[in-house]
């Protein structure tokens, strides 16, 4: 029986096996060394206490050997990518052989486009959600217009019903039975970032490919928050980012998955560069382009040093964690979260993220009617960092790697306080 008191809270994080990695986290602090009540997670992630450590070990390195970094280096430039898979494999649940570290989101789901979006005259469309987040709007209608098509003709909106807000899998599958035979590509974000609503993937891949489509996932808001068991789900592809649940720092890298199904097609069109040219002799320089199998055989440059040092300062702590663990606390503390929000009893507020845990992450889309965004600035004022989103929309995030059950009732208490 969950109870609405701070006593209570204090109690849920006492019982939490993994309360104490919230201190290997930076926490903000205001001007008097207040911390903030930090929920913005699902937007940038807190930086983990060893990244200096990670980040400074390469700048060591670099004014200790210079070039010769490639190989000396205590984790040598060269394969350093490689530092990254195993990791980010088993929290996106795929082999390694299907996972790689490099570039950015946009820049990555366009690379795949340029592989799994072949349209013809007659199958051409693409699916996406109607809100789907807008870099994924304009790279799609660019893919569309790039291949000359008309964007209005070839863009196809998964929408909610009218006076909803949350999408329904029957509805897509309206959309593939009466259009399925002009969808080239389905390309939808595994947690829609307005929502928090987590799609049932492996469903849609199975949608999709009855139909001939290529289905692609961008996990942005997915990856280090759900499980989406991308080999398993059968999806063709999929990027995410990693500075949001994956805590590498501003406008880090991305990761990759190809499935393994595609991972000896050397055939599949694609860019490319010597990154993604057979290791074995790559620094021959001239021979003819050889792709390497699997996710690496779209890499196109060499790996950023710096960035993959944060990446791997926080894959570090999740691979000591594990995905299971810090599912099981995001359930509990998003339970606590939209139980105490409910407990509020105001028709002015509702959680629009779906109440079963199972088609949602650590992320609740709280709707509060008739706010602007004096609101969210009011939070501010109170020590409160959430995130809004036009219209009337507090996007708030426990992440289970350092917020607390004590932050949820503080945060609460005080979203009471100002309604």
């Amino acid at each position: 029986m969950q109870k609405n008191t701070l006593d209570y809270a204090k109690q849920l994080d006492q019982e939490d096996p993994l309360a104490h990695i919230r201190r290997e986290f930076h926490i903000p602090k205001d001007e008097s060394g207040k911390e903030w009540l930090y929920f913005t997670g699902n937007s940038l992630g807190l930086q983990p206490k060893t990244t200096q450590e990670y980040i400074q070990q390469e700048l060591d390195d670099w004014a200790k050997y210079g070039v010769e970094g490639h190989f000396e280096a205590k984790n040598p430039w060269m394969p350093y990518h490689e530092f990254l898979t195993e990791t980010m494999a088993e929290i996106v649940g795929a082999k390694p052989l299907e996972v790689v570290v490099m570039n950015t989101l946009t820049t990555n789901l366009h690379l795949l486009m340029v592989s799994f979006y072949q349209p013809t005259k007659t199958k051409y469309k693409i699916v996406i959600e109607s809100d789907a987040f807008p870099s994924d709007r304009y790279a799609v209608q660019s893919q569309l217009k790039f291949h000359g098509f008309d964007v209005e003709e070839g863009l196809i909106e998964w929408k909610p019903r009218e006076g909803e807000e949350l999408l329904h899998i029957e509805d897509l599958e309206t959309i593939i039975e009466e259009q399925g035979d002009e969808i080239a590509l389905l390309l939808i974000g595994g947690v829609n970032y307005y929502t928090g609503q987590y799609f049932d993937i492996k469903r849609i891949a199975e949608l999709g490919h009855a139909k001939d489509c290529m289905v692609g996932v961008d996990l942005a808001h997915g990856a280090g928050n759900i499980q989406p068991n991308l080999h398993e789900s059968g999806v063709d592809f999929a990027a995410w980012c990693t500075y949001k649940y994956l805590n590498s720092g501003p406008g880090s890298l991305s990761g990759l998955f190809v499935h393994e199904k595609h991972a000896y097609k050397k055939d599949l069109p694609r860019f490319a560069g010597w990154w993604n040219h057979n290791k074995e002799t790559r620094f021959n320089m001239r021979q003819p382009f050889d792709v390497m199998p699997g996710a690496e055989g779209w890499q196109l440059s060499n790996p950023p040093i710096l960035s993959m040092a944060a990446i791997k300062a926080s894959l570090d702590i999740f691979a000591k964690v594990g995905m299971d663990a810090l599912r099981e606390k995001s359930i509990k503390l998003t339970g606590y979260f939209e139980y105490l929000i409910n407990q509020i009893g105001s028709d002015k507020i509702k959680v629009i993220t779906p109440s079963d845990p199972q088609q949602r992450g650590c992320q609740l889309s709280v709707q509060v009617k008739d706010a602007d965004k004096s609101l969210h600035q009011k939070l501010t004022e109170n020590n409160v960092i959430t995130d809004w989103r036009e219209p009337d929309v507090i996007r708030c995030a426990p992440v289970p790697l350092y917020n607390s059950f004590e932050d949820v009732y503080r945060m609460v208490e005080i979203l009471k306080s100002l309604l």
